[in-house]
């Protein structure tokens, strides 16, 4: 697997939850607006405040994926013997990379998904390498592949 496509895909994949972020935030907080140079009426001042509020919801993913962007160019994808950042784990048929969460995405023909090191599947199987078992949830469970 080409991992420096993979982090670009990430990169992509962010990229485009951040914009989408932001046009819902400029959208909600251009709806806060009031016209100052017109008489305003209680309506129009309740509907501003609960726009303002909403905007305000949309800022908080605005900043998470822009967390994550810096993250993810700041993170080294290259062949890794254990499970650690910027691995690619395969663990019952299922890829993640262990960078920053994401959806589900397709790349080079396999469907993955980023965890972050705060997920609790990380955790069990931190350090762990290729062939090794953890138990999650009950569950024993192995690492079939480590990239």
């Amino acid at each position: 697997m080409d991992k420096a496509a993979l982090k670009a895909a990430m990169l992509s994949l962010e990229e485009q939850e951040l914009a989408h972020a932001r046009e819902h935030y400029e959208e909600f907080l251009a709806e806060a607006q009031l016209d100052r140079t017109e008489p305003i009426e209680r309506d129009e001042m309740a509907q501003s405040r609960m726009a303002s509020d909403l905007a305000h919801a949309f800022d908080q993913p605005v900043h998470e994926h822009t967390e994550k962007i810096d993250k993810l160019m700041s993170l080294d994808f290259g062949p890794k013997t254990e499970v650690q950042e910027g691995a690619v784990v395969r663990v019952g048929g299922r890829y993640f990379v262990i960078a920053v969460s994401t959806r589900k995405f397709e790349h080079e023909g396999l469907t993955l998904m980023g965890i972050s090191v705060q997920a609790p599947i990380y955790r069990a199987m931190e350090g762990k390498t290729e062939g090794d078992t953890f138990t999650l949830n009950g569950r024993e469970m192995e690492i079939e592949e480590l990239l």
